[in-house]
């Protein structure tokens, strides 16, 4: 295989064992198996402030945004991991899209999302696995050019889903996350291929 996809992967939670970022690391190692490069990320080392307006006209970008924003366009795929609240993606996750987002003078709109390929993964405790903030979070990066594979996976009852490895106790499940990263991996080779 000449052509290696680079693929970053975080997930919208930083707690100390989180089932989102167990899922991401299942997933991510999915992708490598497959041939991509990727890298994982903790956003918790790039913390910034909640966006706001008045912030960045006064101070500018924060370092970590402009820090993971040169980190995101080093790479043309990503694996994303999102618990859910209230019904709603993470808000780490929004306000990393909001500050990344942000255009800077010479820069074309969305630069460091539009042509993206992502494929998205929820880990909840409820029923529905995270399923609802899927729907928005898919919906959004889609409004700014990010191609969102139709493969998801969602993981009900989080809490009991993992053994102490960190593996999903189910095996069909497990396989399914590790699925995901073998995609993504792949349509990003078909997507190379075909430019």
């Amino acid at each position: 295989m000449s052509h290696k996809p680079h693929i970053l992967a975080f997930a919208g939670s930083t707690r100390v064992g989180s089932w989102n970022q167990k899922m991401l690391h299942i997933a991510s190692e999915g992708a490598r198996l497959s041939g991509a490069i990727v890298t994982e990320i903790q956003l918790s080392d790039y913390s910034m402030p909640i966006y706001d307006g008045d912030l960045e006209a006064a101070e500018g970008i924060p370092k970590n945004a402009r820090k993971l924003k040169a980190l995101l366009m080093e790479n043309e795929g990503l694996l994303i991991a999102s618990p859910e609240y209230n019904s709603g993606y993470s808000p780490l996750i929004k306000n990393v899209i909001d500050w990344i987002s942000r255009q800077v003078p010479d820069e074309p709109k969305l630069r460091s999302f539009a042509g993206k390929t992502a494929i998205l993964m929820s880990a909840s405790p409820g029923a529905l696995g995270g399923l609802r903030g899927l729907i928005q979070l898919k919906q959004v990066l889609g409004n700014m050019d990010v191609l969102v594979l139709p493969q998801q996976v969602t993981l009900p009852r989080a809490a009991e889903a993992f053994t102490k490895d960190n593996e999903i106790s189910l095996k069909e499940k497990h396989q399914d996350v590790m699925d995901l990263g073998k995609t993504l991996t792949k349509v990003l080779i078909g997507l190379q291929t075909v430019a």
